[in-house]
């Protein structure tokens, strides 16, 4: 919620409260008690799955019709640019962060405690959701304006600025963003993606979806950069998984995460959550990962069909459970420059963007 939602007396008075309260004014920009990307309700009902317009863009019902899975008068806007999802991610960089939004703050009677270090893993999963129009061009915590069509993010406690991986967990799709802003503040969401980061993330027309954030660390977007020089791609996740988090971990919880670029053993034909699972590595040293599902059945059927579209580049292919996700893997390749090849050729003759993982 934001103040702009509240009927005026209400409103009048919290404004002149949020003037004694130092935190709550360095945590946000424009508005004392609701930073950009502040609350939005549930959806209220399911909504249908929209075709996509002449933009590629989902046909979305209009704001304020109240049939959107979207809050209130926000919505998609009234004129979507083409070609949204060719958008690039956000290209993860060093940068200073910066000092107010920084500092702890309160909102609507729970305190936020932001990282500040440059060191501390976070991974994250839960439900997540997005703001467009009714927030376009309004300042963000971070002071810059919110630009619904960019690869940004509002988090409660992730550095302003820094970046994050995000994984839709219901379709395997991954982007990167980089975050701006803060929060969602509800007990049930745990980020708001922009417009175009979520229509990437294939969950516009509902509003939301469970969805894993991962912080890049100083280490991994210094190694991300290297790979952009050399020609290695850079999409949505440049670096391998680290080491398998807890299997069992409540929705919305905070895992151990971690930056090595190392491809951790892989369980072969069992469930990740299963205490008494025997790991066995892949063999062979470079492979391509495809993407990363939470069913087994639907990376089994996205495997039948990667193979049957990719024939003649593609000949062997696996989907290995790894930090509680069916992950695609095709090869062994023999070196690094082998499967870089090789996904530079899936990249020119697909619309695929296989990235390259060490065992």
């Amino acid at each position: 919620m934001r103040l702009s939602d509240f009927p005026q007396p209400m409103a009048r008075a919290m404004r002149i409260a949020a003037l004694a309260l130092p935190l709550i004014l360095a945590a946000c920009s424009s508005t004392p008690l609701a930073p950009i990307g502040s609350e939005r309700a549930a959806p209220a009902r399911a909504v249908k799955k929209a075709a996509p317009g002449a933009n590629g863009a989902p046909l979305l019902p209009p704001a304020g019709s109240g049939r959107g899975g979207y809050y209130l008068d926000d919505g998609p806007g009234d004129v979507i640019p083409p070609n949204l999802n060719d958008i690039p991610d956000a290209e993860p960089r060093i940068e200073p962060y910066i000092k107010g939004p920084n500092r702890p703050y309160s909102v609507f009677g729970k305190t936020y405690q932001p990282l500040t270090d440059s060191t501390t893993p976070f991974k994250q999963r839960g439900v997540g959701s997005w703001y467009g129009k009714k927030f376009h061009g309004q300042k963000t915590a971070s002071g810059e304006l919110y630009d619904m069509f960019k690869m940004t993010a509002a988090h409660p406690t992730l550095p302003l600025p820094s970046y994050a991986r995000v994984t839709n967990l219901k379709n395997g799709a991954q982007v990167i963003v980089r975050i701006n802003d803060r929060g969602p503040f509800h007990s049930d969401r745990i980020i708001d993606l922009s417009y175009t980061a979520a229509l990437k993330l294939g969950y516009i027309g509902s509003g939301s979806s469970e969805l894993e954030v991962e912080r890049l660390l100083p280490d991994e977007i210094t190694r991300m950069a290297a790979a952009r020089q050399a020609g290695q791609s850079a999409g949505p996740a440049a670096i391998a998984a680290g080491p398998a988090a807890p299997a069992a971990q409540p929705e919305g919880s905070v895992l151990p995460a971690s930056s090595q670029t190392s491809l951790p053993p892989l369980a072969a034909n069992v469930v990740p959550a299963a205490p008494a699972a025997q790991d066995a590595a892949l063999p062979g040293a470079y492979y391509l990962q495809f993407g990363a599902y939470s069913q087994e059945r639907n990376a089994q059927i996205a495997r039948t069909n990667l193979l049957a579209s990719l024939s003649g580049m593609v000949t062997s292919m696996q989907a290995l459970p790894v930090n509680g996700l069916y992950r695609l893997y095709a090869g062994p390749y023999a070196s690094r420059t082998a499967a870089q090849d090789a996904a530079q050729l899936i990249r020119e003759r697909s619309s695929e963007k296989p990235f390259v993982v060490a065992k």
